[in-house]
């Protein structure tokens, strides 16, 4: 078994260079793909003969390459139009949802945001009733503070 990956490295290689692709996809920042490039040079290199220390060289190599040239390339080609980009929960502020469990006003309820459920809390005396159309105005951790929207409703979350 051994010797067959030994003689057939360029499949592990290739294999490795599909999942990197695969994971880049889930997290999207150009990180892993540059695993993805030095797993495809280092199957390259086993195809023209090249031992398995050349192929690691090779790797990490291309990897660094990729790293500290074609990530910042593509970090400011794809998202040149994003100059304050934020990602996960960040993304949440100044968003609208309904409240699904009363949101009391001294302890919790949940609040439905794109399909997601949020556990929410708020600043109003008041409690917020189930049905009500919210937007989030801050967040700690997985709970969000919420207030009561006044604002017409929309539909741009899925609502």
């Amino acid at each position: 078994m051994i010797e067959y990956f030994s003689l057939h490295l360029w499949q592990i290689w290739a294999i490795l260079a599909v999942i990197c692709l695969i994971l880049e996809l889930t997290a999207g920042d150009f990180f892993i793909i540059c695993f993805s490039i030095g797993a495809v040079f280092a199957c390259i290199t086993d195809a023209l003969g090249g031992g398995i220390v050349a192929q690691l060289i090779v790797f990490a190599v291309f990897t660094l390459i990729s790293l500290f040239f074609v990530r910042p390339f593509a970090v400011r080609f794809l998202h040149r139009s994003d100059s304050n980009r934020v990602s996960n929960a960040d993304a949440l502020l100044g968003r609208k949802g309904r409240v699904v469990e009363t949101v009391k006003a001294d302890s919790y309820g949940r609040v439905q945001i794109d399909g997601d459920i949020w556990k929410a809390v708020t600043n109003e005396t008041a409690d917020i009733p189930e049905g009500s159309n919210v937007r989030v105005i801050s967040r700690e951790s997985t709970i969000i503070t919420v207030e009561t929207d006044n604002g017409q409703r929309t539909t741009d979350n899925g609502l």
